[in-house]
């Protein structure tokens, strides 16, 4: 089933990306790779389950410098092997409802010539919590972890 983007609700952006697609899947998907990129420096992924099938999990803990801890619990909806992954924070693992959902993920996958057409989306329930997410920094924060991911997959796989 297509996303339908509502720029009321929505945050996103899409970039050229110039290595496979296969080895986005792979950083996206594999712990540990993920935890090598996910987060902005000097944040950092301390912990990540990836559980790759609709119900599964897909969790991290981000530590930043100061002691901070944000635990990402989230529930995966949706795999399609090289090009969507959809995952939300409103569902534990297993489809278990829980308080405080905020968003729900989503990145894709597209070839390309000489890369991959990356697309990321944070859909909200409502636009105050689309807002808290754009004044947290959605667009440079996703926006560099993609680099720090390019980086890592360019310097172990390339």
């Amino acid at each position: 089933m297509p996303i339908t983007f509502d720029p009321a609700l929505d945050i996103g952006f899409h970039r050229f990306v110039p290595v496979p697609r296969q080895l986005m899947w792979r950083a996206w998907t594999e712990p540990e790779h993920l935890m090598k990129w996910f987060c902005p420096l000097p944040w950092k992924v301390t912990a990540c389950e990836i559980d790759l099938r609709p119900g599964g999990a897909f969790s991290t803990v981000m530590e930043g410098p100061a002691g901070e801890k944000v635990d990402n619990a989230s529930c995966i909806l949706d795999v399609v092997p090289h090009a969507r992954l959809v995952w939300t924070d409103g569902l534990l693992p297993g489809y278990r409802p829980r308080d405080g959902g905020f968003m729900t993920g989503c990145v894709s996958f597209e070839e390309a010539e000489g890369g991959t057409r990356y697309h990321a989306m944070a859909l909200h329930k409502n636009p105050g919590d689309r807002n808290r997410h754009v004044a947290m920094g959605f667009e440079q924060g996703w926006g560099t972890a993609l680099d720090q991911m390019v980086a890592m997959i360019r310097s172990q796989w390339m």
